[in-house]
């Protein structure tokens, strides 16, 4: 029999909030993580995207922290992009409401001004990238003394934007007798460097593969250039929420419009359209809308859905890395996905090589080239 979250230790009032919201199990990642971190042990870990490790770590942050002062938050999220920040924010106001906890985004394309007021008003946690979070301490605006919970998200991609001076800075002004967690899909180089420096005596979890989060099947289909499009459009149609990686901003147009024509309810995003327009575009998406969204490799790491059935590589990522970041956008929250990659004849040899740096198992599929 799976335990509840009552079972676990999460307070009642957060336990009827997460009920309300349709939530009644915990998923295995936050039944294995929820006890050290209610703990307030200092907890590092692996996870897949759409694991339900944002509650992970949420839950223990908002039952821990204390009420704050103007100016001072209890609470510190830091992640890699706004997009995300406003995902672990909408994750955490129900939980927060439930304990008279007040949660503000902080992060830049967004009224700045509105930000301060959340702080002055007393906001008890704050969900921010850090390049924002330090314009406002600089400020004068938030104090980080008196941080009593602190989480990094997706360190790794923090490493590969390259924030870990900021992080750093950051972690350096709150109190060294803070909890800590710390996410990330990889654990190794500068994020390895960050736990040994900030962590103390860390839990380690390493949950990718541990647990059954739904089934990706990895295809390598060959696929002539002039034949993708029509590919990609048999394949939105016959599967369902789909997300389409394209290299530039400007094949992302030409990708979308060619799907438009061909009759899919297509999205853009990339870093060209303003953050109200791909809000919009990803509200249509997640409101079923739009079939597919089209995106860049920076776009798309704001994208946080958990019922996309299928991505498409229309363009080859240039490694490993990429690769699984685009490829963990389906797969989520237990469901199955599949993740299509369209090889042109000349880089059979490079989309090769790829395969040889993945865990996944693969299927080549020789096509149609």
């Amino acid at each position: 029999m799976s335990q509840s979250f009552l079972d676990l230790g999460v307070p009642a009032r957060m336990a009827e909030a997460l009920t309300a919201a349709g939530i009644t199990e915990p998923f295995p990642v936050q039944a294995i993580t929820l006890p050290d971190g209610l703990a307030g042990r200092d907890v590092c870990g692996r996870a897949p995207t759409g694991s339900g490790k944002t509650l992970g770590f949420g839950i223990p942050m908002l039952a821990r922290v204390s009420q704050a002062k103007p100016h001072r938050p209890t609470g510190l999220v830091l992640v890699p992009t706004r997009e995300l920040a406003e995902q672990v924010q909408r994750a955490f106001v129900p939980l927060g409401r439930a304990q008279w906890r007040f949660v503000q985004a902080i992060y830049g394309g967004a009224p700045m001004s509105v930000q301060i007021h959340s702080l002055r008003k007393g906001a008890s946690v704050i969900v921010a990238t850090p390049g924002r979070l330090l314009d406002i301490i600089e400020q004068g605006h938030c104090d980080l003394g008196a941080i009593e919970v602190l989480v990094i998200d997706e360190a790794d991609r923090m490493a590969d934007l390259g924030f870990m001076p900021d992080v750093r800075k950051i972690l350096e002004m709150t109190p060294p007798t803070r909890q800590t967690m710390l996410w990330s899909a990889t654990l190794d180089g500068d994020v390895n460097e960050l736990i040994t420096d900030f962590l103390k005596d860390p839990v380690r979890h390493d949950l990718v593969g541990e647990i059954d989060f739904g089934t990706v099947d990895h295809r390598f289909v060959v696929t002539h250039p002039m034949d993708r499009i029509e590919a990609t459009v048999d394949l939105i149609n016959a599967t369902g929420p789909s997300v389409v990686f394209v290299k530039t901003r400007f094949g992302v147009d030409d990708v979308t419009a060619a799907l438009m024509n061909a009759g899919v309810r297509a999205g853009s995003l990339h870093g060209a359209r303003t953050q109200q327009a791909r809000q919009r575009t990803l509200d249509d998406f997640r409101r079923g809308k739009l079939q597919a969204l089209v995106a860049t490799d920076v776009a798309a790491r704001g994208i946080h859905v958990d019922n996309v059935d299928l991505v498409v590589h229309y363009d080859l990522p240039d490694n490993d890395k990429d690769y699984l970041h685009r490829s963990g956008r389906t797969g989520r929250a237990g469901r199955d996905g599949i993740v299509i990659a369209l090889v042109p004849p000349s880089r059979q040899r490079v989309a090769k090589q790829l395969i040889e740096t993945l865990a996944a198992t693969v299927t080549w599929d020789q096509g149609s080239a």
